[in-house]
Parts: structure tokens; C-alpha cells; sequence
């Protein structure tokens, strides 16, 4: 008798960074390559318009979950009045809010009003709570970001699971990969916090490689080795899209998205699920 087939939620980041983005997910979704998208609803060019046009896949039977992609750095701006620290109005970057996180120099009612205020936003352009939240660039892990996110959520959705950043792949992997040790680390008290206010969370996490590698990663390579010992229910994170203008001014992450689409447009996508029988 054969095992039976894992399914798994492939979860494409960054929906709303910018048009060109947006339209790669919708039409991955459309063909049944992705079954999540994690919404930016600080992203500039991010509208109601955006929002309806991706709420559609979902008319009749269901094809994608729709989540909250918290946004807490830079060159991104706060939603609410008096965010503190901010840079000619943005957030700080990646590396200074897990400093100040971690030295606990964060308001945590500063920092709950702002992620209330994206969960606004989002039921404001969707018309229902979202079905999960993450963070954008993990901030959501973050020493003082988690004990706001979950107590919000906790409020405000509290149907929605989070996003944990635990894998299981080998230590020897891990130990390759210092951005998944880092995850992993961050990942342990979020679980535990998230377990005590009853919040579900995703079994094991996957998806981490070097962006910013100059010779671009072979995303065909590496995304088998994603999906080994992945347990049905966990969280396979990409980042496919299209470059245009406004993805160039906001993210780095430009042509490797494009890279990924591709992959999942293609027959190999298809054929590393079946030879691992895992399911969307």
C-alpha cells in the first residue's frame, strides 16, 4: 500500500509589493501551484482593487489561503500615527528591529496598535480576518513583535494560525543554512507563546535559501530538498513574481522571483511533488 501523500501549504510572500508581483501569484494560483499568499497591506501600491482581484480565485470552490503579511521594516511605513523610531517616516531596517527587540526597546503598545492596524487594513480590503499571519522578513519571531502579534491575534483573528519558522531538516543542513538556525531559535518561544494562548501553528517550516548570493541559486536544486521530511500541514514559503518599477524600488529579491515562477510554471514543479507524493 502506498504512504499517504502529505499535503502542505506552498505559501507565496510579498503579495501587494507590486503589481507585477501580484499578477505572478494570481496566475500560479489559477493553475494550481500555490495554495497560500501572504498579503503586504503597507506595501504602497497595495488596493482594494488588488485585494478583489485575488479574493476571485476563491469564487466557488477555494484555491488559495489568504494571509496577513505583518510589515515592520523598512523602506516600508508605519500605519499608525506616532510609530516610533522611524527614518524620514519608515520603519527601521531589518537588522536594527531585531536589535531593539531583543534590548526590549520597543513600545509593546506601539507595536500592538501597528499590527491592529494592518489586521484593519486587511479586513477593510477583504472583508473577513485573514486565515493566517506571518512577517515579512520573519519580523513577526522577533524578541517584543511576537508577544504583541499573538496577543492581537489572539483579539482580533483568533481563527487564524501563525506562521513558526521551525524545520526539520538534518542538523548537518541546518548548520549550512545560518538563516534557518536563526529562524529556528526564534521560532521556540513564539510556539510556546502561541501554545498558551491557543493559537494554532504550522508542524514545520521550509523555503530558506541565500537571495542574496551573487550567482543566483538553482531554485530546481534546491526545492526537492525542501519538501524532504516536510510533515502534512507545514509551510513551504516562495517568493515567485514578475519585476516591474516598484519592486525594484522596494526589494532587493528582484530576479530571483522570476526564477521561481518559473519553476513553478514548469513541469519539473509537478514531478518533484509526485516523486515525493506530496500534495497541495
Amino acid at each position: 500500500m502506498s504512504a499517504a501523500r502529505r499535503r502542505i501549504w506552498l505559501c507565496a510572500d510579498d503579495y501587494g509589493i507590486s503589481p507585477s508581483v501580484n499578477r505572478a501569484i494570481r496566475d500560479l494560483i489559477t493553475r494550481d501551484r500555490l495554495n497560500a499568499t501572504s498579503v503586504m497591506v503597507n506595501a504602497p501600491t497595495f488596493d482594494r482593487g488588488e485585494a478583489v482581484s485575488l479574493s476571485m480565485l476563491n469564487t466557488g470552490a477555494p484555491r488559495a489561503a489568504i494571509g496577513l503579511h505583518v510589515t515592520l521594516t523598512g523602506p516600508f511605513r508605519p500605519r499608525s500615527a506616532g510609530f516610533q523610531p522611524v527614518a524620514d517616516g519608515k520603519f527601521p531596517p531589518l537588522g536594527q528591529m531585531l536589535m531593539r527587540g531583543l534590548l526590549r526597546r520597543y513600545s509593546h503598545k506601539a507595536l500592538a496598535i501597528e499590527i491592529a492596524s494592518q489586521i484593519e487594513a486587511f479586513v477593510l480590503a477583504f472583508g473577513r480576518t485573514p486565515d493566517f499571519i506571518d512577517g515579512h522578513q520573519h519580523v513577526h519571531l522577533f524578541p517584543q513583535v511576537r508577544e504583541a502579534l499573538l496577543e492581537v491575534v489572539k483579539a482580533t483573528a483568533p481563527k487564524a494560525w501563525v506562521r513558526q519558522c521551525g524545520s526539520v531538516m538534518p542538523l548537518h543542513r541546518r548548520l549550512r543554512d545560518p538563516k534557518a538556525m536563526l529562524l529556528d531559535v526564534l521560532s521556540r518561544k513564539f510556539r510556546a507563546r502561541a501554545a498558551a494562548l491557543g493559537i494554532a501553528t504550522n508542524p514545520a517550516f521550509a523555503g530558506t535559501y541565500d537571495f542574496g548570493t551573487a550567482a543566483a541559486p538553482d531554485f530546481a536544486a534546491l526545492f526537492p530538498r525542501f519538501l524532504e521530511g516536510l510533515p502534512a500541514g507545514s509551510v513551504l514559503m516562495c517568493h515567485p513574481g514578475f519585476v516591474d518599477a516598484e519592486l525594484e524600488r522596494l526589494d532587493p529579491l528582484t530576479l530571483q522571483r522570476e526564477r521561481e515562477y518559473a519553476y513553478f510554471a514548469g513541469d519539473e514543479f509537478p514531478a518533484a511533488r509526485r516523486a515525493q507524493n506530496v500534495g497541495l
